[in-house]
């Protein structure tokens, strides 16, 4: 049976595709979104089995094919790392997709193509991980990266969305540029392009760091890197709510996948490479939450909070890298497995959020945070998903959010004992960067949740709110299930990140069980403190629904401070909520206030407004983009629209490369 695995998983990375062309060929109705649908279930449900298999331990044959194209074979394959990175795919799209049959039910434009985009997403995912050929690998990504811009680019009447779609187009183009240079010196190398052959090719140590340098480039831009995370915050916002989920919580995954990838091509690593990916997580995850603070749009406030979980991703590889290049065992598990288990724990909690998000405003019509308020008596099943998703993402435990951190935590300190001053810096940095951002993090859902849910309604979109369908709502409450499930069970979480740990380590299983057990009995005892409170609560709420309650009962209002007519407007906002700690950060961010206070005893109506630009984009690429647009300007001449004239270029061409290689051949 091992010997077909990998042909299963080809079945169901193509039942996903060859359904969405039947939905696209439907056009707009009820049965084109089922059809569609059903492709994704079906094409996970198959591609599981093998997924399964080899993080059950099994062996999977690679499928290898000859093809026309050079540098080697059509190779496909899954191991631990590749198996584990298809989870997030697994669990994520089938939900989102019976999320989006309701959610884009209202839609009066065709919809085939939002379906066929979304299957073939899913199955360019899946496929992605297979890839076992550098060739066959960037043929698949830039078949991600082209469906995914057509996904956001849905509601192309508005310009703000097609400006964020040329902005993702732009962006996953130059990390694409650094993947082609990257995988052209390996394959030189190599004399291939298949990933078998890379491995320990012997690289100098310049050029595996230049190799190093383009997968950080190409792969961070993809997973949003600071300061390569321009498009994330414009692209998320502007695709459909369902779209976004799939995006943010499994697409920006794939970046991270490659790079690990190409990590295991390279061999010993350096430790400048495990520091550079500590400061890149550190920075990420602070300055991503930092601008998530100052958001007032519901959406782009998620999608920074997507950059601050990349950065700690990016921290957790970067202690694994230093495991390695210090040789240290417990380092190498507990960052490496932090990391990986939290691409899955925040593909699980992002997603629930964007969904969440999805439904108030599918419900009320607005993203703008400062419009909503009370929505918690109208959206309580929403509302509830939305606070597990908002505690998980904050690392509370017993959310699944809490044990990835607490592994990188864990992995951090227990380089202390070596007693070398570079894993006393990780100690603090880790920790402190960890517990900063943790921070941060709960100060922000804290203001989404309150001004979201909580209080009164700011205006007539959340007045008139009402519960999402049932079909949206199911797909948010099994994630939310899910979320408490990965954290209750945090010991068999630590063993099913081992396979893809082991790939990384490059070493024999063996050696991972001493630091694998001392974390599993770390989480043991947080999961038995944790389940004991969640059951103590349920025992409490019962015995308190039980108690005898007064024959009579009166309602009267609570104290309010003297006013006799209390408004909405009395309310924290969004911006008065978090401004303690944004006028603390307000360096990094660079807010701007709008309006005047109220002047005298009488004041005459004002208003105040204030709003944060991504300082990457204003202070870096624009800037950039700017000076290039004015360096090409001149060769704008040449696009006049005269065919001659364009003849004649690739004529001069052709005769200066058949000079070219005349000269070569002399």
């Amino acid at each position: 049976m091992r010997d077909r695995y990998m042909e299963l998983f080809i079945l169901g990375c193509s039942l996903p595709v060859v359904m969405g062309i039947g939905a696209f060929a439907i056009g707009r109705t009820r049965i084109a979104r089922w059809l569609a649908t059903l492709g994704v279930w079906l094409g996970c449900s198959v591609a599981s089995v093998p997924v399964i298999a080899v993080l059950s331990g099994q062996a999977v044959e690679p499928l290898e094919m000859a093809w026309t194209m050079p540098g080697g074979s059509l190779s496909l394959g899954l191991d631990g790392l590749s198996a584990f990175f298809c989870l997030p795919v697994l669990l994520v799209s089938p939900l989102a997709a019976l999320y989006g049959c309701a959610y884009l039910a209202g839609e009066k434009k065709p919809l085939g193509s939002v379906l066929l985009f979304y299957n073939v997403l899913t199955a360019s995912m899946l496929l992605l991980m297979a890839s076992r050929n550098a060739l066959l690998f960037l043929i698949v990504w830039e078949l991600m990266a082209v469906s995914s811009f057509f996904l956001v680019v849905f509601d192309d009447e508005h310009a703000h969305v097609r400006e964020a779609g040329w902005t993702y187009l732009i962006a996953t183009h130059i990390g694409t540029a650094a993947l082609l240079a990257l995988f052209a010196l390996l394959g030189k190398q190599a004399n291939s392009l298949d990933f078998g052959r890379m491995i320990g090719t012997g690289l100098s140590p310049v050029m595996a760091s230049v190799v190093f340098a383009l997968a950080v480039t190409g792969f961070g831009s993809k997973a949003g890197f600071i300061p390569l995370h321009v498009w994330l915050p414009e692209a998320h916002p502007a695709a459909p709510s369902h779209v976004s989920a799939m995006m943010s919580g499994v697409m920006i995954k794939t970046g991270i996948y490659g790079l690990l990838r190409v990590l295991t091509f390279l061999g010993s690593p350096s430790v400048t490479w495990g520091w550079t990916l500590v400061i890149i997580g550190v920075l990420s995850g602070i300055l991503g939450v930092a601008f998530a603070l100052a958001q007032h749009d519901l959406k782009r406030l998620l999608a920074y909070h997507s950059v601050e979980n990349i950065g700690i991703i990016a921290l957790g590889i970067g202690a694994g890298v230093l495991g390695l290049a210090w040789n240290q065992p417990a380092l190498v598990v507990l960052g490496f497995g932090g990391g990986i288990l939290h691409v899955l724990n925040h593909a699980v909690f992002k997603s629930l959020l964007f969904l969440g998000a999805g439904a108030v405003v599918h419900s009320t019509g607005t993203r703008d945070i400062d419009h909503l308020g009370g929505l918690f008596k109208s959206m309580r099943w929403t509302g509830v998903t939305f606070l597990v998703a908002s505690a998980a993402i904050s690392g509370l435990p017993p959310f699944n959010g809490f044990i990835s951190e607490f592994m990188i935590y864990v992995g951090a300190f227990s380089g202390v004992q070596a007693g070398s001053p570079g894993t006393v810096i990780l100690a603090i940095g880790a920790t402190g960067g960890l517990a900063l951002i943790g921070g941060l993090a709960a100060a922000c859902f804290a203001k989404a949740f309150g001004v979201v849910f909580l209080g009164e309604p700011r205006s007539d979109h959340a007045v008139s709110a009402h519960e999402v369908h049932a079909m949206m709502r199911w797909p948010m409450a099994i994630l939310a299930i899910t979320c408490l499930a990965i954290g209750l069970l945090a010991p068999q979480m630590v063993n099913l990140v081992i396979p893809a740990v082991q790939v990384m380590a490059g070493g024999p299983a063996a050696s991972l069980t001493e630091p694998a057990t001392t974390a599993t009995h770390s989480l043991t005892a947080v999961v038995y403190a944790s389940a004991s409170l969640l059951l103590l609560m349920v025992v409490l709420y019962l015995v308190r629904r039980h108690l005898p309650r007064a024959k009579e009962e009166t309602v009267t209002g609570t104290w309010d401070c003297g006013y006799a007519r209390p408004t909405s407007r009395m309310q924290y906002t969004a911006s008065s909520f978090a401004q303690p700690l944004t006028d603390l950060l307000r360096i990094f961010l660079g807010t701007r206030k709008h309006g005047a206070a109220p002047q005298g005893f009488f004041p005459q109506p004002t208003a105040f407004e204030t709003d944060t630009p991504d300082a990457a984009q204003e202070r870096l690429f624009a800037p950039l983009f700017r000076l290039v647009d004015r360096a090409l300007s001149p060769i704008r001449r040449m696009q006049h629209g005269r065919i001659h004239e364009y003849l004649l270029y690739i004529a001069i061409v052709l005769v200066l490369l058949l000079l070219w290689k005349a000269g070569g051949h002399q």
